[in-house]
């Protein structure tokens, strides 16, 4: 799994590319994810454009901080997921709890930067 950071004004924007699954890439998110929130982090958006798979873990992290943003006043969103990983999304019910937009300027304009 590969993660790409860049900073769009106050919005943290991170590209993961790969698959999210059980074992090394969960554990890496995570560890990455809980720096975003420990440096202060406001605003992310998970690109997941270039996400090939992700299990039962991967999902459980995503929700797991998630919450964690949220309890600190904190926005996550996601960013275009492939088929795939929408459908998954769909299925589990977490399009109705994950913020996902198709484009970036429409999680640009959703996180108010």
């Amino acid at each position: 799994m590969k993660i790409e950071q860049t900073q769009e004004g106050d919005v943290t924007v991170v590209g993961i590319e790969g698959v999210i699954q059980l074992g090394e890439s969960a554990r890496r998110l995570s560890k990455y994810l809980q720096g975003l929130l420990d440096g202060g982090a406001e605003k992310v958006i998970l690109d997941l454009s270039q996400i090939d798979y992700v299990d039962s873990t991967g999902l459980g992290e995503l929700v797991g901080y998630l919450q964690r943003f949220s309890e600190q006043g904190r926005r996550l969103v996601l960013l275009n997921p492939r088929t795939r990983i929408l459908n998954l999304l769909k299925l589990t019910r977490l399009d109705e709890v994950f913020p996902i937009f198709e484009d970036r300027a429409g999680a640009m304009e959703a996180l108010g930067g």
